[in-house]
């Protein structure tokens, strides 16, 4: 009914965990949905009883069918998660492909994929964030941490207060030098 972590457990080790639980979280899903459609197919008679003695909300349980339905085992995508799937199962097969391989190159959140297909939907140019190719920056732990701190204190998340941090100090420095470059 929980995890016991160990007192003075390392930052790395913490981060590991997660990592690995957060796979868990992922394939279960996957494994539900296959489960579920196997049972439907040989136990049509005691199907929902089994649905039953698994616990888990009915809709919920349908979902994970239905997107296991949607994607076979050879087109799942281990660089995406199971919501990821989800976020494209009502589309043509074709369609999903082409997600499926925007999605995993440009290394995508889930939201980022919701958002490109509504832009793309609505016509609409898609927003910087989502048609920007998602760059790494190796930081520090402990500056990460303090970053941290200093979005919880402004009451937003890190990577807005990151982005809005570094816009400000680019605009301070750019103007700086613009207007030095009019004194010369």
């Amino acid at each position: 009914m929980g995890l016991h972590i160990p007192v003075g457990l390392a930052f790395e080790e913490w981060e590991n965990a997660g990592r690995q639980l957060s796979g868990l979280l992922n394939s279960s899903s996957w494994w539900l949905g296959d489960w579920l459609v196997y049972g439907k197919a040989h136990y049509a008679d005691r199907y929902e009883r089994g649905i039953r003695a698994a616990g888990l909300q009915y809709q919920t349980l349908r979902n994970y069918a239905w997107v296991s339905r949607r994607f076979d085992l050879d087109r799942r995508r281990s660089a995406l998660s199971f919501q990821h799937h989800a976020e494209l199962a009502s589309l043509p097969v074709d369609a999903q492909e082409t997600w499926l391989d925007r999605a995993e190159r440009m290394q995508w959140s889930t939201k980022q994929l919701r958002n490109a297909i509504r832009s793309e939907r609505e016509g609409a140019s898609p927003q910087p964030d989502i048609a920007a190719t998602t760059r790494r920056l190796a930081v520090p732990d402990n500056r990460l941490q303090w970053w941290h701190k200093a979005a919880v204190q402004a009451g937003t998340e890190l990577e807005d207060w990151v982005m809005a941090t570094l816009d400000a100090a680019a605009s301070r420095l750019l103007e700086d030098s613009g207007r030095r470059l009019s004194l010369e």
